[in-house]
Formats: structure tokens, C-alpha cells, sequence
């Protein structure tokens, strides 16, 4: 129940949001379609309307009836000015800055500087650092370890455990594999991100259980409302590649005769529900949202990128589209829900030294928030959303462009060799990203100038040459809105987005609320099969 303000605050409110709208009519007034007089006038209504708008805020202490986590992955900052740029929105936000709470996640794993995607996604979804490589596992199973993973004491829950406690659907939607690093962390305990099928487990640990199996076999995987995402090859065997969904090699392929999909169809029918399998825009367009269990596997491995996927019926859908299905899923219960949206490919075009998609995978990210925003509207004052990543990548923004040149553009000419230099440079990279050659004796660089630096598929020069580009290890940032959100106010240790969950929805390790909740937890919760 949020806290109501009291006359003379909402006296002051009211009269901030009267002046917000008439400065908004008059910095309006000094902009055309296509030009923005940026005076001292200009500025000085900026700073006033910006003012204003932080008196107004007003916090909601209320319960968190909903959640939604959505987690940019490989997001840094560098990544969010840039895309912020790139989508023409300089002067503006992106969806998720407009939010009014934001902090700092300190990214380092449990035994690394610069982490990996499962070590931080253990960190987000279970309020616990974990080593590298490692799922739903504490700091004393290291990689490789199937023994310490397969001890009960060194298992982790996630959120997921703490919301079906407390009758709550969940979901999470990805673009990547279902079984990938992120999203293995809310249902997995696993001492290696790479055993997503039984190919990759050595023979040294046959008892430990492959993270597409832990799906769709344990708890809390086959009670997970709706899974969307990618990744066939790993819960299907022997499955055929083609040119618009071709096997993924980076990701294991499975071989022992498996049919997960059918195996997730059967438990369904034993246990009596409603349940729906989608593979492609179409069938997931015909889902009624009846359904108390939906699963969509889309691709073989990770799905398309947005700029090249096929958008027609047969084609794999956009993470906007499959945000939109899980809220629409998952809010007809009366308990609420916890929904968790990655944007994976952020990170998959950043390894890849391909900047220009990173950023658009961001705005395809954007437009997926833009969709929650849209849908939960109506229950906002009861809804948190956060927003964040799990770590960054060493992108840069250097040189000295003039805000006409395109994001992707070239900055201006070294004052050491005179050659020219984009405004996006990775700090690692792959082959494809150094771009040093020896002339004469002498190391030179490759001119970007003579190249199409706006190709999507262009790879910026990089320093370093590595195997492709890697992780960086700066704090990330943390946007939220809703219940509780101002609990994001300062620099936190990643582990907090879990507890800060647990707290403002009254679920899991940090739930003892002085306000009822937990008793008060409907009858819904108490009936509930699922």
C-alpha cells in the first residue's frame, strides 16, 4: 500500500507539475521540427524543468505485487551513451533513463576482477557472488567441480524459489539460448556454464546434470510459467540446421536421444495444465494467454539479431514480442509475477567487435521496455521494474566528433600519424578488430576512412588483439521504477538487485516487512497448483 503524501507535499506537487508543463510549453516553443535554439535560455529551463521534476518524485513504499528485471547483457555505460546517440535521442532518454531511481552494481565475481555472464546473473538473481563459469552455486564450487556442485549446502536459491513460495508466476524471455549463462542461473546448479547438454560433460562428471535437463526435470525449471528463447540443439537431439536457423557451434549439440520439448509437453499433461509449445511469429501471434505454462524455442541456438531476422509468420520473433506474450501470460494472476527479460546479443555483437549491432540490439532492448512500460501501465504503482546489466564490454567513445557525425563515424585524424579514427574503438579484440599492419619496418594502422564505418557489420579497430572482444570490469548502472525503487540510490555490490527485490515484494531471504505482507499473502497463493 504505498504512503499517501500529505497536504502540504501534495500542495508542492501539484504546483511543480503545474510549472513542469508551462516550461515544457516554453522550451517547445523555442524548437522547430528540425532545429533546437540551444541558448543560455535553453539551458537555464532545461535545469528548471530537470529540477522540478526530481521535487515531484514521490516514493512508493508500497509491496511490489509485480517485478520485471531486464538485464542488457555486456550494457555498460559506454554502451548506453552510444546507443542513446545512435537512435537520434541525444537530447533525450532512452526509455529506461526516464526512470527516476538509479545506482551503481559493482560487477566483480567471486574470484575475477572482470566477470562472466553467470557469476553476475547468480550475483542479480540470487543476491549471492558466485566464481566464474559457475551457475546457482556459491564461491566453493569452482569450475569444473560437479562433486561441491551436487552438495546441497553449496547450492543457491534464486528469485524464482522465493516467488513460487509465495504463489507468484514467473517467466523469463531471452534472445539467446534458454539454457545460455544468464538465464541458467535462475534454475541451474551447475560448476560449468558449458554443460548445457550432456556433449559437453566430461566422463568425470556423469552425475552431475546437464542445465537443459535441470530445466525441464527439477524445481524450480519445470514450475517456470513461460521460457522463451532459443536453444532447440541443446533440449532436442540430432536436430537439423538450415541457412535461417542454422546449428550453433559455439553452444554444445546434443546426441543422447533427448526430446526435452516432449518430455516438458508430458510433465504439463500428468500434472493437468493448460500449457502451449511455440516455434516460430506465428504461433506465438495465436497464443491466447489461457495458458498457465508456455514455452517458445525459436532457433536452434541463440536467435537472430534484430536487423536481420525474418519478421514474417515463419520467422523468430523480437524480444519486444515475446515480452509483450509473457506479460500478457503471466499478469493474470492474482498474486502477481516475477518476469526476467535479457537482452543477450547486445553482448554476442560486442565479442564480436561488431559495435553498430550492439547498439541496435540495445534499441531492440529499449523497445522491450518501452512494450512493459506500455502494458503495466495500469498497474504501476504495483509494479518494479529495473534495469540493468550484468557487466560491461571495453567499448569507448573517444575523439573529439562533432555531434553532427554519426555514432559510428570517424572522430578525426590521430596527431601522432595523422591516420583517421572512429569514434567507437574496442579496448580487446579479435582478428577482424586490429587492424595493425607493418610498413616499412614500422607498425601502422589501417585507415577507416577508405571502409564503410556505418556497415553493421563493420568490426572497430581494437588495441589489443585477443581471441575476440572481452569483458570489462567497470560498475554498471542500475535504473528502477515503481515499489521501492528508491532503494537504488547509491554505489551497490551486484547482489543487491536480489535483495532489493526480495524486500519490496515481500518474497524470499529479505521479506520480513513491518507491514503484513506475508501474512496477508492471498487465498489465491494458498489454492494455487503451480
Amino acid at each position: 500500500m504505498s504512503s499517501s503524501p500529505s497536504p502540504s507535499s501534495s500542495s508542492r506537487w501539484t504546483s511543480c507539475l503545474i510549472l513542469l508543463q508551462v516550461l515544457n510549453l516554453a522550451i517547445a516553443a523555442t524548437q522547430s521540427a528540425d532545429h533546437v535554439t540551444e541558448d543560455h535560455r535553453y539551458w537555464l529551463d532545461l535545469g528548471r524543468e530537470d529540477i522540478l521534476r526530481a521535487l515531484s518524485e514521490q516514493r512508493n513504499t508500497g509491496i511490489a505485487k509485480n517485478v520485471i528485471l531486464f538485464v542488457g547483457d555486456g550494457m555498460g555505460l559506454s554502451t548506453v551513451t552510444a546507443a542513446r546517440i545512435y537512435g537520434k535521442t541525444e537530447r533525450g532518454r532512452l526509455a529506461f533513463e526516464n526512470f527516476p531511481n538509479i545506482g551503481t552494481l559493482k560487477t566483480y565475481s567471486a574470484d575475477k576482477i572482470v566477470p562472466d555472464s553467470c557469476s553476475t546473473a547468480t550475483a542479480l538473481f540470487s543476491g549471492i557472488k558466485a566464481n566464474q563459469k559457475t551457475s546457482g552455486v556459491d564461491y566453493r564450487v569452482v569450475v569444473d567441480d560437479c562433486e561441491a556442485s551436487l552438495k546441497p549446502e553449496n547450492t543457491i536459491d534464486s528469485m524464482f524459489v522465493w516467488a513460487k513460495e509465495a504463489g507468484k508466476s514467473t517467466g523469463f524471455v531471452t534472445t539467446t539460448r534458454v539454457t545460455h549463462a544468464t538465464p541458467s542461473a535462475l534454475y541451474a546448479h551447475t560448476s560449468n556454464r558449458n554443460w548445457e547438454c550432456e556433449d559437453k560433460i566430461p566422463k568425470n562428471a556423469a552425475a552431475c546434470k546437464d542445465i537443459a535437463r535441470q530445466l525441464v526435470e527439477d524445481l524450480p525449471g519445470r514450475d517456470i510459467n513461460v521460457i522463451m528463447g532459443g536453444g532447440r540443439q541443446n533440449l532436442q537431439s540430432n536436430v537439423v540446421g538450415s541457412d535461417a536457423d542454422p546449428i550453433d557451434p559455439w553452444s554444445c549439440y546434443s546426441k543422447d536421444g533427448r526430446d526435452l520439448i516432449a518430455d516438458w509437453t508430458a510433465d504439463k499433461n500428468v500434472r493437468n495444465f493448460k500449457h502451449r509449445v511455440v516455434q516460430n511469429n506465428e504461433e506465438l501471434a495465436g497464443v491466447d494467454h489461457s495458458e498457465e505454462f508456455l514455452l517458445g524455442v525459436f532457433a536452434n541456438g541463440h536467435l537472430k539479431m534484430e536487423h536481420e531476422r525474418d519478421q514474417g509468420p515463419k520467422g523468430m520473433p523480437s524480444l519486444r514480442n515475446m515480452t509483450e506474450a509473457a506479460i500478457k501470460n503471466l499478469m493474470k494472476n492474482p498474486d502477481g509475477f516475477l518476469l526476467m527479460v535479457e537482452g543477450g546479443l547486445i553482448d554476442f555483437a560486442h565479442h564480436r567487435g561488431h559495435a553498430k549491432q550492439a547498439l541496435s540490439e540495445t534499441m531492440a532492448f529499449n523497445d522491450a521496455i518501452e512494450r512493459a512500460l506500455e502494458l503495466t501501465k495500469a498497474k504501476a504503482s504495483e509494479t518494479l521494474i529495473i534495469v540493468t546489466s550484468d557487466h560491461s564490454h571495453p567499448l569507448v567513445i573517444s575523439g573529439y566528433a562533432d555531434r553532427s557525425v554519426p555514432i559510428t563515424g570517424i572522430a578525426q585524424n590521430s596527431k601522432f600519424d595523422g591516420v583517421p579514427y572512429t569514434t567507437l574503438l574496442y579496448g580487446t579484440g579479435g582478428p577482424d578488430n586490429y587492424k595493425f599492419f607493418v610498413n616499412q619496418s614500422s607498425v601502422a594502422r589501417e585507415n577507416p576512412a577508405l571502409v564503410n564505418t556505418d556497415d553493421i557489420n563493420y568490426a572497430q579497430q581494437a588495441a589489443i588483439l585477443t581471441d575476440e572482444v572481452a569483458h570489462e570490469g567497470s560498475d554498471v548502472l542500475v535504473y528502477a521504477t515503481g515499489p521501492m525503487a528508491h532503494l537504488f540510490h547509491s554505489v551497490h555490490e551486484q547482489t543487491y538487485v536480489a535483495h532489493v527485490i526480495s524486500y519490496a515484494s515481500g518474497i524470499g531471504p529479505q521479506s520480513g516487512r513491518n507491514d503484513g505482507h506475508r501474512s496477508s499473502i492471498s487465498h489465491h497463493a494458498k489454492n494455487r497448483k503451480f
